[in-house]
């Protein structure tokens, strides 16, 4: 089990393959990477950490070295991302946000905009499934009892979609608010999807996501006057613990706000032409 947050991640699945992580030599751009991953049981202790006849010492080295060794990952995507002029988003959310919902309508509001799908998910296609209907491209990851996905699998996935220069890639992350803010996946920013019947307090439950998040969207909100939803309290629990957090109010049902969200999408893909021209 990861140190860093106690999931199993022994395997994935890329695309319908099987993958394993223990050992795996990954032609990632022009790097070969070798790929190792350490595993134990995530408990208590200084280091937040338990594994019988293994110090804390240990354990704080070892998850450190998780981390080391996904940012090298992360930053391999990033590179190649960078240099096709790709705009990778990171989106997070617990699960029953809407998260592919509203992904599903933003493909189809984006037209003829070039983009690809990795979908990540412990069990099943249907949320890829979901979004090949669309027509879009998608790539399905299973993690197993692994509950994210990491700059590894990820970067792996790219290799399946031969990305378009000048695309969006959507990264559909697993559905959990934990343990996907602390690794680095090579994306240009994580958009943090809350709907509306999730709680006022959700960002301060778990505000490392919402730290790491460049944008929240707040999602269904045509819910909310049925929900007795305080949406300028949300917005303030946001900014308590991000105060430069973006924040969008939509509603992937009714369309109000996919505009603000659609010229989001739009502004961060031309900054993104600008940077790989400047390279």
């Amino acid at each position: 089990m990861c140190t860093v947050c106690g999931c199993s991640d022994g395997e994935t699945k890329v695309h319908g393959h099987s993958h394993d992580h223990h050992h795996h030599d990954h032609d990632h751009g022009h790097h070969r990477h070798h790929h190792y991953h350490d595993h134990h049981h995530y408990g208590h202790g200084p280091a937040g950490t338990e594994v019988p006849g293994m110090s804390q010492e240990r354990l704080i080295e070892i998850e450190t070295d998780i981390l080391s060794k996904n940012d090298r990952y992360a930053q391999a995507n990033r590179a190649v991302l960078t240099a096709q002029g790709v705009l990778a988003l990171n989106l997070v959310s617990s699960p029953g946000s809407g998260k592919t919902t509203l992904l599903c309508k933003t493909i189809e509001a984006l037209g003829n905009q070039p983009l690809a799908v990795i979908e990540g998910d412990q069990q099943t296609q249907n949320d890829a499934d979901r979004i090949r209907a669309t027509g879009a491209r998608a790539v399905q990851v299973n993690t197993g009892k692994g509950c994210h996905l990491d700059g590894h699998m990820v970067g792996h996935a790219m290799e399946h979609l031969a990305l378009e220069a000048g695309s969006i890639l959507f990264i559909e992350n697993v559905g959990n608010l934990v343990c996907p803010a602390a690794f680095d996946l090579g994306e240009d920013a994580k958009v943090a999807i809350l709907s509306v019947t999730e709680g006022e307090d959700k960002p301060l439950k778990y505000p490392d996501m919402f730290t790491a998040a460049r944008l929240a969207i707040l999602n269904k909100i045509d819910l909310a006057p049925h929900c007795d939803v305080n949406l300028d309290l949300y917005e303030t629990n946001l900014r308590r613990v991000n105060p430069g957090i973006e924040i969008l109010h939509l509603s992937a049902r009714t369309g109000e706000g996919m505009a603000e969200w659609l010229a989001w999408l739009r502004t961060h893909l031309a900054e993104k032409a600008i940077q790989e021209a400047a390279q």
